[in-house]
């Protein structure tokens, strides 16, 4: 985890960034625009889908309510959800002995970024 504070049973593991990151990342780290840690942001969202809170009340140990708000509005203009919902369901599909193509997998994912890396 990139942060210092206490940790919430909504953040995301270390093995879920893994698969989530390439998804999410429409710029690049160092991005003059980036004033927020996008696992931050990314947890900040899942802590509101969690708990079914308000955006106003996200916890102030996450960035501000509108930034995570913007971000997930970037996010869901650029297909970045249904992507990833997208190649986790062809990969779970492959770990239970599916027969999907190897080619079906990444590339054709609507987020510009997002691809399973096999």
């Amino acid at each position: 985890m990139s942060t210092a504070r206490k940790p919430y049973p909504s953040d995301v593991s270390d093995e879920e960034w893994s698969f989530a990151a390439p998804y999410l990342s429409l710029q690049s780290e160092q991005a003059l625009q980036r004033r927020h840690d996008l696992r931050e942001v990314y947890n900040g969202l899942r802590w509101l889908v969690r708990t079914g809170a308000q955006w106003r009340m996200l916890p102030h140990d996450f960035p501000r309510w509108e930034a995570v708000y913007q971000q997930t509005q970037r996010w869901l203009r650029a297909g970045c959800f249904e992507a990833m919902a997208h190649d986790l369901r062809l990969l779970l599909r492959l770990a239970a002995g599916g027969g999907t193509p190897w080619s079906a997998v990444g590339g054709d994912s609507g987020c510009p970024h997002g691809a399973v890396d096999l």
